[in-house]
């Protein structure tokens, strides 16, 4: 386990990706749309649809326009919902990196504010003793 001060080693994972993942593993419709996104941001995607597209109007169809039209803009509507799906997902990611940089950033100023004025107070106490210790008069020297 790491702490603050530790860097992370390779492969390591920031806590806040870790608790979004963990949330959205357990939802099943989260879990399809990012299947979904993750295939429709592909090449298999284009090629898919540049080899479907291209059967429909040469094979299926004698006029294709007004039906493909119509199917490529329904895709489009569900494929845009996925885009932000996604755009939302990756800003869940965001928020909870930020949250918990934000905590973690917080602790490490309270320790560095304690270990300064800890660092103050030993400061002032080694001095004393050291001017104590020279004694009355004893200038630098």
């Amino acid at each position: 386990m790491t702490d603050s001060t530790t860097p992370p080693g390779p492969g390591t994972r920031h806590p806040g990706h870790l608790e979004v993942e963990r949330q959205r593993a357990a939802d099943l419709q989260l879990r399809i749309a990012d299947r979904i996104t993750a295939f429709a941001g592909s090449m298999n995607f284009v090629y898919l649809h540049a080899v479907a597209f291209a059967l429909w109007m040469l094979l299926v169809e004698v006029d294709p326009w007004p039906k493909l039209t119509l199917v490529v803009s329904l895709e489009a509507i569900f494929l845009s919902t996925f885009v932000m799906i996604g755009q939302n997902r990756q800003s869940a990611y965001q928020q909870a990196k930020a949250d918990h940089d934000f905590v973690a950033q917080e602790l490490e100023l309270k320790t560095n504010t304690e270990l300064t004025r800890e660092i103050h107070r030993l400061t002032v106490e080694l001095h004393s003793r050291v001017v104590d210790a020279a004694g009355p008069g004893a200038g630098p020297g």
